[in-house]
């Protein structure tokens, strides 16, 4: 009789809820990530668990694994719509364990394969509850342009109303849309990934509902004419229209929760979703007066292109402080979120300080490289070290960044 052959660890990447964003692929440095037309997936030979590209990805379809005797190929992992089951001793015994038991296990166990950690005091996120071949079916409420109409930059507030299904979430987490119809190769559409604009409790406390953020893109970063095929489905849904939704996503990029704790928002564009969601959340919940400070860094090119600039002029000084930046406005100088992290430098260095201060940055790439020289220098010209205090900043799950 043979022996069983010893099983080997293999590093897979989930196609269901995969949003084939390149950013594995980018961060991978042995190159093991690779795609095709379909599924992004890891050349099993050249994987060696480094757990780099772990953190980065924003669904967590990265973090999945497999015991197997043979790894599977490349051939076989560009065939699937989802992931084999997995069939190894400790998966089965594990299976066993009753459902509120399994998921807060996994919440546990979510950093130890690089993941990045949220906030101690963050309440613990729903994960993946819905996927491609199961998805949550919503309703449009609504559908609103919260830009300029003569400005290009075409930005909707879209509120999607879940009825009696259940879908929580977070501050700070994400959701996947389902665009209808099929791709050139006969396949649903892959799903696209946004954050989402309500607190906890709803667009509408007590309703069953939540806001987006959407940009609708006619246009590629080189200006190039692209139409974007989740944002304009999404830019152009009426009201009573249903969505296919899956997620919900992220268990890193969530707000604090203990009284005191200061939040340092730093956004360009929709970025601004998850800060509007952590900032509903403060301010629903004033009365109770356990949040610490809450500052706002938003760049725009121009009042008008800004989204929820209204709202926001309009909340209380006691609440939030909110600071504009603008990069195209006539007959006045360019002005970008790292200037203006740099006129309140005082008041950013006295936070930087805080034991309870998080930082949290969204938008687009191109934005982190200026935001960490403004932070750098604001610390030098406070007696302290840039380069030394953002690893402490990340050990301590108080430094967090989405953007793309």
């Amino acid at each position: 009789m043979n022996a069983p052959a010893e099983l080997k660890r293999q590093h897979l990447i989930d196609p269901e809820i995969c949003i084939r964003c390149n950013t594995c692929e980018e961060t991978c440095p042995k190159d093991a990530v690779t795609h095709d037309g379909r599924n992004y997936v890891v050349k099993a030979e050249l994987c060696n668990f480094c757990n780099d590209c772990i953190s980065p990805c924003p669904t967590g379809a990265i973090d999945n694994w497999r015991r197997v005797a043979e790894p599977f190929s490349l051939e076989q992992q560009f065939s699937w719509d989802v992931l084999p089951p997995d069939t190894s001793p400790e998966v089965e015994a594990e299976s066993a364990l009753p459902e509120d038991v399994q998921r807060i296990t996994d919440i546990a166990t979510q950093g130890q394969g690089g993941t990045a950690a949220p906030p101690w005091s963050a309440a613990h996120p729903y994960l993946n509850l819905y996927t491609l071949a199961h998805p949550a079916i919503a309703t449009v409420a609504g559908n609103y342009r919260l830009t300029a109409p003569e400005t290009s930059n075409e930005i909707h507030h879209i509120v999607l109303d879940f009825g009696a299904t259940a879908f929580p979430v977070l501050e700070g987490q994400s959701l996947g849309i389902v665009p209808p119809g099929v791709d050139a190769a006969g396949r649903p559409h892959h799903i696209r990934l946004y954050s989402i604009a309500s607190p906890r409790d709803g667009e509408r406390p007590g309703y069953n509902n939540l806001a987006l953020t959407v940009k609708r893109v006619v246009s590629d970063r080189d200006g190039k004419p692209v139409r974007g095929l989740a944002s304009n489905y999404l830019c152009d849904l009426d009201k009573g229209d249903k969505v296919s939704v899956v997620g919900p996503y992220g268990a890193s990029f969530l707000m604090p929760n203990h009284p005191g704790s200061n939040i340092i928002m730093i956004c360009t564009g929709t970025g601004s979703a998850p800060m509007r969601a952590m900032t509903e959340r403060r301010r629903r919940r004033m009365g109770l007066k356990e949040g610490g400070e809450l500052w706002l860094f938003f760049g725009a090119r121009t009042p008008v292109e800004l989204p929820y600039c209204g709202p926001l002029l309009k909340l209380p000084k006691e609440l939030i402080e909110v600071n504009l930046a603008f990069s195209r406005q006539p007959d006045a100088p360019k002005h970008y979120v790292q200037d203006m992290i740099r006129v309140r430098g005082d008041d950013v260095a006295r936070l930087l300080r805080d034991d309870n201060s998080y930082i949290y940055i969204c938008g687009l790439k191109a934005m982190e490289a200026g935001v960490d020289a403004a932070f750098a220098d604001v610390c030098r010209s406070h007696g302290m070290d840039w380069s030394k205090l953002l690893p402490q900043l990340r050990a301590t799950n108080r430094y967090h960044v989405e953007t793309y």
